[in-house]
């Protein structure tokens, strides 16, 4: 008998069902999107979902992403490998936030338990995206107001 199509089988099974909590969105710069989680966290073997904010260009962004649970402690949450500020952290509601400059994607990782004897939790989350401007973007207007500035002396010397 042969094992090699059961074992790739059991194998492609096992792998779909530990990355089956994970998520990807899309996002578009400067618009807030919200995303939720039911029990997502809970299902997966580490108690940890994954969420990944895709689909901005190359290059640098302030992210202020904020999250919440009901009957839910995360008890961890990273935004590309930075670790949240918390604003309550205990009880059966985590409430807790980041305010970065990263590149994209953005990768949301969090980490739970449920709280008490509850059998149903959910998460949910606000994620804001804005360009940070590149340096030479500041050479560019420092450059112009300075010819502008010229200008401006020329003419006062002029008349």
């Amino acid at each position: 008998m042969n094992l090699k199509p059961l074992i790739a089988v059991i194998l492609a099974a096992t792998a779909f069902s530990a990355s089956a909590a994970n998520q990807t969105f899309s996002i578009v710069e400067g618009t807030a999107f919200n995303f939720t989680g039911l029990n997502d966290l809970l299902s997966s073997p580490d108690h940890s979902d994954t969420i990944t904010f895709e689909g901005l260009a190359a290059g640098s962004y302030k992210a202020f992403l904020s999250f919440s649970s009901v009957n839910l402690h995360i008890s961890k949450a990273t935004l590309n490998g930075l670790d949240a500020t918390y604003l309550f952290p205990d009880g059966a509601t985590s409430i807790g936030y980041f305010n970065l400059s990263a590149t994209s994607p953005f990768e949301l990782k969090l980490f739970g338990t449920l709280t008490g004897t509850q059998t149903a939790a959910s998460y949910s989350g606000q994620l804001v995206v804005t360009a940070v401007p590149e340096p030479e973007t500041y050479g560019m207007l420092l450059g112009g107001l300075a010819l502008l500035g010229v200008v401006a002396k020329k003419r006062r010397k002029q008349g």
